[in-house]
């Protein structure tokens, strides 16, 4: 195990999953599955939010965007990561899932983190960019620039495209793009 994979174990350890689902399925917090949180949405798989995570490589003190922060616990986990010099703000497009990662980011003390509504018609929160690292749990189909745009150089954004994960990375004027056939990923659609 690298030091990358070690913090990002004890981030695991330290944001409990079963505190960001609904009572009903909380029994099944240790499946390794994804899991419904209701809307149409569900907490990811914990295999598959580890490997995005540990792809993110998040240092501490970085500005994070979470798209499609759901439940909140991939806001809590990279809360844990950022440590009190960074920042993470989740957004989401479900109003009541808003709500619902709000209540559940409260259980923990991690004042640096926040979840916020998606504004209408707009991929992720341009007007607060540009993020050191941002992670996306839903597929657009494609690499969205306006996501790219809102990196700062040398930033990270791991997120699925038509079922495949790719981790783009920032650099002066150009983005570099690495795809990972090994894997299929399927994730509700990025809207």
């Amino acid at each position: 195990m690298d030091v990358e994979q070690g913090r990002v174990a004890a981030a695991f350890r330290a944001v409990d999953r079963a505190a960001f689902l609904p009572a009903s399925v909380r029994g099944r917090a240790a499946v390794d599955a994804p899991l419904p949180i209701g809307h149409g949405a569900t907490n990811s798989q914990p295999w598959t939010v580890r490997f995005m995570v540990e792809r993110l490589r998040v240092p501490s003190g970085a500005r994070v965007l979470d798209v499609g922060s759901g439940s909140g616990w991939t806001t809590a986990l990279l809360a844990r990561l950022t440590g009190p010099t960074g920042s993470v703000i989740g957004v989401e497009v479900v109003p009541e899932l808003v709500e619902f990662g709000r209540a559940n980011l409260a259980g923990f003390a991690f004042p640096w983190a926040r979840v916020e509504p998606a504004l209408p018609g707009v991929l992720g929160l341009p007007d607060a960019a540009p993020f050191d690292r941002i992670l996306v749990s839903a597929d657009a189909g494609v690499i969205p620039a306006e996501l790219e745009q809102q990196l700062a150089i040398g930033g990270c954004m791991v997120l699925p495209a038509a079922g495949v994960m790719w981790t783009v990375v920032r650099d002066q004027d150009d983005w570099r793009r690495e795809a990972d056939p090994d894997h299929r990923f399927a994730f509700v659609p990025l809207v």
